[in-house]
């Protein structure tokens, strides 16, 4: 639950990756949306880039980024359903230190209260890696305005009570100082 007290606002360098074999930049509206409302929320656009549904470019692409000290987190959109092209999860899991269970079903919880049982397609994953938060969310654009309205605004601020990704972050790396 959202309550906005105490902590400062931090704000965040987060980079946002489209999986997509068939969007350039011109159709790239999930990418376009997720770097609008993190801006608008007051953190920084990291990077945006597009690659295509290939695990190996999705993982060097994500490696690159959790491999650098100016990022704080990675937002993907795109390859996470079921089809055989369907492969973000399978490219990043192998990457987190720990996985973030809890996100996918809250974010599938989310999601049945606008598009009903075929929140079932989606295997939205998140988890963390060298300090560096990563969630993949569905290609669409609607599923990344649930995801960021209704999950990531308030987790990835520091300022929400009880608590929040943004606030655990200065601890996840095993050696990071204390916040």
């Amino acid at each position: 639950m959202a309550g906005h007290a105490g902590d400062a606002f931090r704000p965040l360098a987060l980079a946002v990756l489209t999986v997509s074999d068939s969007r350039g930049w011109q159709e790239d509206t999930s990418g376009a949306v997720l770097a609008e409302r993190l801006q608008a929320a007051g953190h920084t656009l990291a990077g945006r880039e597009i690659v295509a549904d290939d695990r190996y470019r999705i993982r060097a692409r994500v490696s690159a980024w959790i491999a650098d000290d100016g990022v704080d987190g990675v937002l993907i959109n795109g390859g996470t359903g079921l089809t055989a092209r369907d492969v973000t999860p399978e490219a990043i899991r192998p990457l987190f230190d720990r996985e973030i269970p809890g996100f996918g079903e809250l974010f599938r919880q989310r999601s049945f209260e606008e598009i009903g049982n075929a929140t079932l397609q989606s295997r939205a994953v998140a988890g963390v890696a060298n300090a560096t938060l990563i969630f993949a969310l569905p290609g669409s654009t609607g599923g990344c305005c649930t995801a960021w309205d209704q999950v990531l605004v308030d987790q990835l601020d520091a300022r929400t009570r009880p608590c929040s990704f943004a606030t655990l972050l200065p601890r996840m790396g095993g050696d990071a100082p204390l916040a």
